[in-house]
């Protein structure tokens, strides 16, 4: 099973290339895994339908007992072979469909396979985590398919709907499961089905939490407004997602836990009520519309409504009925979709007001349509006849609130067969006075997927009752009547089969009374919910904006203020009413004079920072604390801490001396006195505030210290370096999120700041050759200079100078620093040497993968401070996302490759003999160690090169130019 579905998305991401190379037969050979997968649910028919179940189980998270858990029983078995085998017939449909011509294929084809996968692991899925997450993935890739072409503002606008709505309603889904697992005790989809928790108030909120997600991805009112809206989507992808899998992942799941929860409060009213009102409002909207898509998504919502209403009932004969009744739909409403697709291609409208006469020009597609029509009209003897008289009988023996959904079932049925003759109607029928339509054939190969599909609805009519072992296995679930519903085709003339008549002929008659119907419908219709919706996010949107005007207005100080006042105040808050400082300890003002020493001056430069107007002279105070902090750590016996702030402090002023560059010398904002008094005490209370706070929290300590624990375990693996092994090994998770972020922020702000593209490859420097005049090379920020304004002649200035650096040619000789250049040079390679080191020795000295990156990001820095941003780019000549990627690529692949052990961030030690090297070990804590350490000179290479080189070229561009003819 976890291979069938992983086949999906492994060959989803080759579909690009495929379509490239086959065009679009590359449908044929994406329709492999759900064919395979559509075999493999066949050939296990018969051990579902006795009531087995093939499992697969891995232990994912055992801590929050989540596991990688799939299970096919008879429900699965029948969702699998409608995802599967109607994905199959609707790839294959799409090699017709579409043209070699087709904008985006590739993605399209690799979105609507990996969609297929993950609705399959959707209907698997036996742990509720687990299908929480194939859950959002069909969310996901919904949203792409529906916004495939994305260059028509109804499909953005309409995928971000279907997106807004099922996201939503997937969050709250997911607070019910968690709230469900908590009840249950466990996670598991089966053991909740085996021994169902207790009814009470969280689990009646847990019910409604869940229901929601359901409603919404089934597009159940109040939720409905989104399906009608994503038609804009290409036609396979309505009749995949919308008649055969996405909107039937609402339906499957309420199916699912029925068994347990349906005697839990609120579930049936809440079903009944909404499925009912949906079916009827569904089916009164679908008799006004004239584009048959449209018609057919409006009939879907009603149908869904109808699925809902069978589902949530929540006996063994509406369960029967309910599935039934999905095996139906999904065969009768797929091909219809498929058919609206081949007469848009032959005749370029889908309005049926312009259609006419297609009957007889493509007699094999009437047939089709014709076929699947009537089984959803549940006309005898086709599929859909059968569950429908299965339905009106198990609502019929019901109780009363079952028999109030039997009128809306009835009268949902009489709009059913009325839109399903308009449908018919106004796709082939001729009409007066309209000329009969021009139509090109339609090849058999299109035709045979919706054909497959029409004659299975005539194939199992008349045979219905060999469909009764799998769907009674599921119906079995639930306590069984004395007298229980079996499938046939033929119950006799009873109640059931006179509502069925009434049905039949209501309908008819809403036909027949068309004009009325639709005028009558424009007179009572209500606001479109579209319309509403689009008014609420507009609302939202504009009081979003206020609400930004209110708050942000652009002074720093305002923000800071804000938030020390905000923490200032919960933090009294909390000391005030607690008083937890009566138990703790009063602290001690140092631990060695040391301490006190080095404190102070953190302190006096600190305070000497609130008294310059330069903003220089504030970045070096504002450093100088940060080297005193440094300073505490040493004293304190912690070198890691105190060199990694060692590098951040050296990286951080330098930045901040790169931007200063293109800055006012002096801070322009001005205060006045009274604002100045009135900020002081904000600031003095919050710094005391925060003293106080981690005063209390070290001295509330109760439980014993971690610290032994961890030592204990970097000695019980031969190592030393308490920290660096925390930060790669016993903390790694904190680390790989960490870095994600560093790199996430250093490029986001970088790329919003400059807006400069990652690759500067077209700007690599052409340096000058030996021999040339000094002056030849490239003008840089730096060429700038006097000796060129002045037109002082050229020629032999002295004799020629050595170049310490490989770009330094390129700078004007009053710019040059030779002593910089030198020292440079020197000390590049063995500064590289000692961040490799730091990496190396991190498990048993002070080092590691964050030290030794920033380390070699000073390397680097140290060269582009001494020839320039050519300097800089004949060193590095790679992007700095190179950098950030691979080692992003390399601590997540060892973090995946834990799973092989069965978690996640498993580490694994080598031991060997190295022939120069001699005894050595390799563990994967230092494989991660150099993922970060990548990660880190790629940031450090990204914000140089975005606030260093890039100011460069805008002051070059600013510069004044010599005058032509002058060396």
């Amino acid at each position: 099973m976890s291979a069938l579905i992983l086949c999906h998305f492994a060959l989803a991401l080759f579909a690009g290339p495929l379509v490239r190379r086959c065009g679009t037969r590359a449908f044929l050979v994406l329709a492999l895994p759900p064919a395979a997968a559509t075999a493999w649910a066949a050939t296990r028919w018969s051990t579902t339908a006795a009531g087995g179940a093939d499992t697969a189980e891995w232990r994912w998270l055992p801590s929050y007992h989540v596991d990688w858990a799939l299970r096919l029983d008879a429900l699965a078995e029948l969702m699998v072979l409608l995802a599967a085998g109607v994905g199959t017939l609707v790839l294959v449909y799409c090699a017709s469909y579409f043209d070699d011509r087709s904008r985006q294929l590739g993605r399209f084809a690799g979105s609507l396979l990996a969609f297929a996968g993950a609705m399959l692991g959707l209907v698997l899925a036996d742990d509720l985590v687990l299908l929480y997450i194939f859950w959002e993935l069909t969310t996901v890739f919904s949203y792409l398919l529906i916004g495939q072409t994305s260059d028509h503002k109804r499909n953005r606008r309409s995928a971000l709907q279907a997106l807004t709505v099922t996201a939503l309603g997937g969050l709250t889904m997911l607070v019910g499961f968690l709230l469900l697992g908590h009840e249950a005790g466990t996670y598991r989809i089966s053991a909740i089905l085996a021994d169902p928790p207790s009814p009470s108030p969280a689990l009646s909120t847990a019910v409604v939490l869940i229901l929601v997600g359901a409603l919404s991805k089934s597009a159940i009112w109040p939720f409905s407004l989104w399906l009608p809206n994503a038609m804009a989507a290409p036609t396979p992808v309505s009749a995949y997602l919308h008649a055969a899998a996405m909107v039937k992942a609402g339906v499957y799941l309420v199916a699912r836990l029925a068994p347990a929860l349906a005697d839990v409060t609120p579930w049936r009213p809440l079903l009944l009520v909404l499925g009912s009102a949906t079916m009827l409002l569904g089916g009164w909207r679908a008799l006004r519309l004239h584009d048959l898509k449209l018609v057919l998504a409006y009939g879907t919502v009603s149908q869904l409504g109808f699925l809902t209403v069978l589902t949530g009932a929540g006996r063994h004969d509406t369960g029967l009925a309910a599935t039934a009744m999905i095996l139906g739909h999904a065969l009768f409403k797929a091909p219809l979709f498929l058919v609206t697709g081949i007469v848009d291609h032959a005749t370029g409208t889908r309005d049926l007001r312009r259609l006419s006469g297609l009957g007889r020009r493509l007699p094999a597609v009437c047939a089709v349509a014709v076929l699947a029509g009537a089984s959803m009209a549940a006309v005898p003897p086709l599929l859909g006849f059968s569950a429908k008289e299965a339905a009106f009988q198990a609502l019929l023996d019901g109780s009363t609130g079952d028999r109030w959904a039997l009128a809306a079932a009835v009268a949902g049925s009489a709009l059913t067969t009325a839109y399903t003759l308009r449908y018919l109607w106004g796709a082939f029928a001729r009409k007066p006075g309209l000329p009969d339509t021009d139509a090109h054939p339609v090849p058999a190969a299109f035709l045979a997927p919706p054909a497959v599909l029409a004659l299975a609805c005539l194939v199992l009519g008349p045979v219905v009752t060999w469909l009764q072992g799998l769907l009674g296995t599921y119906a079995g679930q639930f306590p069984t009547p004395a007298h229980p519903y079996h499938l046939a085709l033929w119950h006799g003339a009873g109640l059931a089969l006179g509502l069925s008549g009434a049905a039949w002929a209501g309908g008819i008659l809403l036909f027949l009374a068309a004009g009325p119907v639709q005028r009558a419908g424009q007179a009572v219709a209500w606001r479109s919910a579209d319309l509403v919706f689009g008014r609420m996010l507009l609302a939202l949107e504009r009081t979003a904006l206020q609400c930004t005007g209110l708050v942000q207005r652009g002074s720093l100080s305002v923000y800071l203020v804000t938030t020390m006042s905000v923490v200032l105040a919960g933090q009294l808050a909390v000391l005030v009413a607690d008083e937890p400082w009566a138990a703790v300890p009063a602290p001690r003002l140092w631990d060695q004079p040391a301490q006190a020493a080095v404190a102070l001056l953190t302190c006096a430069a600190a305070l000497l920072c609130l008294g310059v107007r330069r903003r220089m002279k504030a970045v070096v105070f504002a450093g100088l604390t940060g080297y005193g902090t440094a300073l505490l750590f040493v004293a304190q016996g912690a070198p890691d801490l105190a060199l990694t702030q060692f590098c951040v402090e050296t990286v951080s002023m330098i930045v901040f001396v790169l931007v200063l560059r293109r800055m006012p010398v002096r801070f322009e904002e001005s205060f006045s006195r009274w604002r100045r008094l009135l900020r002081m005490p904000v600031a003095l209370a919050g710094g005391a505030a925060v003293a106080v706070v981690v005063w209390i929290m070290a001295g509330h300590r109760r439980a014993d210290s971690a610290g032994a624990a961890m030592v204990e375990e970097t000695a019980h693996h031969g190592l030393k370096d308490v920290v660096a092994t925390i930060l790669v090994d016993l903390r790694a998770w904190d680390t790989m999120g960490e870095s994600a972020v560093l790199a996430a922020a250093a490029i986001g702000v970088t790329s919003l700041i400059y807006l400069h593209r990652r690759a500067d490859g077209a700007e690599q420097p052409v340096l000058p050759l030996p021999g040339d005049h000094p002056h030849a090379g490239l003008r840089t920020a730096w060429r700038a200079s006097r000796y060129e304004s002045a037109g002082l002649p050229s020629g032999d200035e002295g004799a020629p100078e050595r170049n310490w650096l490989a770009a330094s040619a390129t700078l004007a000789p009053e710019r040059r620093s030779l002593v910089l250049e030198v020292v440079a040079r020197l000390i590049f390679h063995p500064v590289l040497v000692l961040s490799v080191y730091l990496l190396l020795c991190a498990e048993n000295l002070p080092g590691g993968g964050f030290v030794a990156g920033l380390t070699a990001g000073v390397a680097f820095i140290a060269r582009y401070l001494a020839g320039g941003r050519h300097e800089l780019a004949d060193a590095v000549p790679f992007k700095p996302g190179l950098f950030t990627g691979l080692g992003l690529f390399l601590s997540t692949g060892v973090a995946l490759g834990g799973l092989g052990e069965g978690t996640v961030l498993h580490g694994w030690t080598w031991h060997g003999h190295l022939p120069v090297w001699g005894d050595a070990h390799l563990s994967t804590a230092v494989l991660f160690d150099c993922g970060v350490y990548l990660l880190v000179l790629g940031v450090v290479l990204d914000i140089v090169r975005a606030l260093g080189a890039r100011i460069d070229r805008q002051i070059e561009r600013a510069a004044p130019r010599p005058e032509a003819g002058r060396a």
